[in-house]
């Protein structure tokens, strides 16, 4: 394919800076330095059965005095909030439960849990559900300690001001219920911004919780479509960020390490949490989705979330994650079975999954290796394969992976037509932040090819 504004779509030439390109250098002593640094952030982590029990300890360790539960009206009923409270209430430590998180959350709903909690002031926040609940906590955190910041002041650029976070957040500790979306793991916190129809974020480490309690227990009351969406997502995270650019090849190195994203492109400890839980879940995610009492499965995609969250929340997601905040954030009539929402819903994992054999297939050329790689992992036959085919055969290795697993036939499913392809794409764009981390360069050419190959996997 032709590349917009390139004649040549390698590294050297692309939009994004190599030093081994003579083009790009400039003899001024002023030049920005190239990246030539990673960092490694993430929350600590607690895995066991039954590590629940021990959260209202952690907040008195704390001193925590006014802790405030955030939930969603679903897990509001179920066990593991349950089990969250009488742990908190043993310690005598006071709370109140915020129960109003939406499922994929929007700026209103952001907006109203961070009211919320200006109001109630707490001193230590817990969260309890999926990637919603944690990163609905994350942004209540955030804006409870800059009292006076507008929603818009942290959120990514260019749709929002992308004000670095300089001062130390409240505690904040996560407890995961489903296994997918490494939230616990993470800085980032995603939401819809309604009125620009499209999903975005706030990301920074700052924001990443304190603590992560992974309890295999809390997982156990997932119905079959949520596993399916939460698993797909791990699946995603791992092979973009074990796909990205790198991060010596993301750009300028920022001026103060402050500025440093949190999404930095694939790196050596990445690298090595992405590839091993994709292992486990070309493994563990079929047999999760084929039999509600595998245990030792579920457990396994519990660990994978947790692994793929520490791999993408230091080197970030491209054009699968891109992709999907337009699909998702533009959808008016499609609900997913099996969950219960007010309003239309295509599950995070779901809109992300669908466009990942086209986009294997378009960012194939770059890291073929990697890329062939990850078709062994999923059980692709690479014996004789060439490095120009390997886009071409991770797609069909994946499209192979989603068919089984009754993933739905393409962005068609959910009534998009190729009428829609260039208002998905004008929703796609403003996503900087994970576009630039693509391995190659990506314009509104490339997204629609992108999405005309979604149109149906099948």
């Amino acid at each position: 394919m032709r590349m917009v504004g390139s004649s040549c779509s390698c590294p050297a030439h692309s939009n994004i800076f190599n030093p081994s390109c003579t083009t790009h250098r400039h003899a001024s002593a002023a030049t920005p330095r190239p990246e030539y640094a990673f960092e490694m952030a993430t929350s600590t982590i607690r895995v066991g059965k039954g590590a629940t029990r021990e959260i209202g300890m952690d907040l008195a360790n704390l001193k925590a005095k006014r802790v405030m539960v955030f939930t969603d009206p679903n897990i509001a009923k179920l066990p593991p909030l349950q089990t969250v409270i009488e742990s908190i209430e043993r310690s005598k430590v006071g709370y109140t439960v915020y129960k109003d998180v939406r499922v994929e959350p929007s700026d209103k709903s952001f907006q109203h849990a961070i009211d919320a909690a200006r109001q109630y002031m707490p001193d230590a926040f817990v969260a309890v559900g999926g990637g919603s609940t944690i990163d609905t906590a994350k942004a209540a955190n955030l804006y409870t300690v800059f009292g006076d910041a507008h929603l818009l002041d942290f959120v990514n650029a260019p749709l929002g001001k992308g004000r670095p976070v300089d001062r130390v957040l409240l505690p904040l500790i996560a407890v995961p219920t489903t296994a997918g979306t490494g939230s616990e793991c993470t800085g980032a916190a995603i939401f819809d911004l309604k009125d620009k129809k499209a999903k975005t974020g706030i990301a920074d480490r700052a924001l990443k919780p304190l603590l992560g309690i992974i309890d295999p227990l809390n997982t156990r009351t997932m119905p079959k479509q949520v596993r399916l969406a939460s698993g797909l997502d791990v699946l995603c995270h791992a092979i973009e960020s074990y796909t990205a650019v790198p991060y010596y090849l993301r750009g300028e190195a920022p001026a103060n390490p402050l500025l440093r994203p949190a999404y930095q492109g694939s790196n050596p400890i990445s690298d090595i949490w992405s590839s091993k839980a994709l292992q486990m879940v070309a493994k563990a995610l079929p047999r999760s989705i084929a039999d509600p009492d595998d245990i030792e499965a579920q457990e396994a995609m519990t660990l994978a979330a947790a692994y793929a969250g520490i791999g993408f929340g230091n080197g970030g997601v491209h054009l699968m994650h891109g992709c999907s905040y337009g699909i998702s954030g533009l959808n008016t009539s499609y609900y997913h079975p099996d969950y219960v929402s007010d309003h239309p819903l295509c599950p995070h994992g779901i809109s992300v999954a669908v466009t990942s054999p086209a986009v294997v297939e378009f960012t194939g050329s770059m890291y073929p290796e990697r890329h062939l790689e990850i078709a062994r992992i999923l059980g692709a036959d690479t014996t004789n394969a060439k490095l120009e085919d390997a886009g071409a055969i991770l797609g069909d290795a994946l499209r192979g992976f989603l068919r089984d697993l009754g993933v739905p036939d393409g962005i068609s499913a959910f009534g998009y037509t190729s009428s829609d392809i260039g208002a998905l794409v004008e929703s796609i764009l403003p996503q900087h932040r994970v576009l630039k981390l693509s391995p190659r360069q990506t314009g509104a050419e490339q997204l629609a090819w992108i999405l005309e190959r979604s149109l149906k996997n099948y």
